[in-house]
């Protein structure tokens, strides 16, 4: 069963787990569907004092450990578009794959995830 499930995980990321065929939104991009009001769901998957610190304008807090039962997401339907993003990669990932298990189908990271948004000095709010 283990063997299994780790064929299933492995499968998943190598075909990107997500339902749209594309795997990342450029930053440039989500900040315009920002800037216009159409940005889809926005997902920060960091810890509590990261998200306070500065997220994405919009962003959702799921902090990638709650992402299998995601109670912040459930006015949300299964192919809505979901941008996912953490400081760097790995934990986005693993909120990916919870997100699919609980039901999401069209699941894309942020390109560069925080770190990059930091570095392009784009907008953040805060909550400090």
């Amino acid at each position: 069963m283990k063997n299994i499930l780790l064929v299933l995980l492995i499968a998943l990321f190598v075909n990107g787990c997500g339902g749209t065929g594309k795997q990342n939104m450029q930053q440039q991009e989500l900040l315009r569907l920002i800037e216009l009001k159409q940005a889809p769901a926005i997902i920060d998957v960091r810890s509590e004092s990261e998200y306070l610190s500065s997220h994405v304008p919009g962003a959702i807090h799921v902090p990638f450990w709650a992402a299998f039962s995601p109670s912040e997401l459930e006015n949300r339907e299964p192919t809505d578009l979901l941008v996912l993003y953490c400081r760097h990669g790995p934990r986005a990932g693993i909120a990916k794959l919870a997100l699919i298990l609980s039901g999401f189908e069209n699941i894309i990271y942020l390109e560069g995830h925080m770190s990059s948004w930091l570095s392009a000095e784009l907008p953040v709010e805060k909550n400090e």
